[in-house]
């Protein structure tokens, strides 16, 4: 089964050429940081209110992807908050992308392609090799967003993480995403820690912009 963050690079990847939709780079950022949280509570390591996030279970993870992570909340000797630990993870962010992408590569996902864009600036491109998995991803979620299907706790939480970075705005046409939007809406309240971690990075990007208007 594929970690959160995995899938999140696979909806991001354009399959024809191999590269990734743009995105702020914070947003993707937040997402990835959220992804991990998510995976921990999926594997019943931590839980969340809307006061705190706290270990529910100590059991080590063997997992490169949630480890250093998991190893961080549990050393911890303060209580936040999931909005906190969001703060704290996303500075990760760089080396959970790049673990998830060499995770496809060697499970047979993807081919990495290195190349000079200009000559000069250097440039990666991950062609699909397996086209099934990828296409199981973008279609389990399309399907469940078009359709009364009632989906399952995996694509609540994939879809919430989608929906707060923006994928779906490079994913769907403008008519297509406004259709949907009351149904991703609806899915995203549907489980807990997935709506606090949306919530928790929706007030972080708001206090950001915030803080970047400037005061006359």
């Amino acid at each position: 089964m594929l970690r959160f963050s995995e899938e999140i690079m696979l909806l991001l990847l354009d399959d024809g050429d191999g590269t990734f939709v743009d995105l702020p780079v914070q947003s993707l950022e937040f997402a990835l940081a959220g992804s991990v949280l998510m995976d921990l509570a999926m594997e019943g390591r931590i839980d969340t209110d809307p006061e705190r996030l706290f270990v529910v279970d100590r059991t080590p993870i063997e997992d490169e992807l949630l480890e250093p992570t998991f190893r961080r909340i549990t050393s911890s000797m303060v209580t936040y908050t999931t909005r906190d630990w969001i703060q704290q993870i996303t500075p990760s962010a760089g080396e959970i992308r790049e673990r998830s992408l060499t995770r496809l590569v060697e499970r047979g996902i993807l081919r990495e392609e290195q190349g000079r864009f200009l000559w000069v600036f250097h440039t990666r491109r991950y062609p699909v090799i397996d086209n099934q998995t990828l296409r199981e991803v973008k279609l389990r979620i399309m399907e469940v967003l078009f359709t009364d299907q009632i989906p399952d706790v995996r694509d609540i939480v994939l879809i919430a993480l989608a929906d707060v970075c923006g994928i779906f705005s490079s994913l769907l046409s403008s008519r297509e995403l406004k259709q949907v939007t009351p149904r991703i809406r609806q899915i995203s309240k549907l489980d807990l820690i997935a709506r606090e971690v949306a919530s928790a990075v929706r007030e972080i990007e708001s206090s950001l912009a915030f803080a970047m208007v400037p005061i006359h």
